[in-house]
């Protein structure tokens, strides 16, 4: 039995489709209501409220604050690959969540902007190799200050 495809349109869709596909698709993401807040080509801002994330401090699970940024470079990396007419899995490799202050209220999870030399790098490998890896940051804000910062890695293949 061969694994599912994905059926994601090409190009970078509007924040509602891709917000549609990531609840659809990855039911936590409609659990924890989850918004798509901006999307580009350079940058992707994924939104999520205080109360479905709670954990037992009164806070933002750390489990929640982490899946929200792994979400948001997720999108990144898979409309990215879209831009450039190419239909590869993505899947996070590796992450590291640097908590800086308690999250008590909504929260955004921000990529940061990955060099292009990288990201041609990244789909020149794809292209030759039929797999990639890019490294992906976010940060994580809450009333305008920033509570902690994602490191992740993901990879594209085909």
């Amino acid at each position: 039995m061969g694994l599912p495809r994905y059926n994601i349109p090409m190009g970078f869709p509007a924040c509602g489709e891709i917000e549609n596909y990531l609840h659809r698709h990855i039911p936590l993401s409609a659990a924890m209501g989850v918004s798509v807040v901006e999307a580009a080509a350079d940058g992707v801002v994924i939104g999520a409220p205080f109360e479905p994330n709670l954990n037992h401090q009164d806070t933002v699970f750390g489990g929640s604050a982490s899946a929200v940024a792994i979400l948001a470079a997720w999108t990144l990396v898979n409309f990215r690959l879209r831009k450039h007419g190419i239909n590869g899995r993505v899947v996070i490799h590796r992450n590291r969540m640097h908590y800086e202050k308690p999250i008590l209220a909504r929260f955004l999870a921000r990529t940061e902007p990955t060099p292009d030399d990288e990201w041609e790098w990244f789909l020149g490998v794809y292209r030759r190799m039929g797999k990639s890896r890019v490294r992906i940051r976010c940060v994580l804000e809450c009333d305008g200050e920033r509570v902690a910062r994602m490191d992740g890695h993901f990879v594209a293949l085909k």
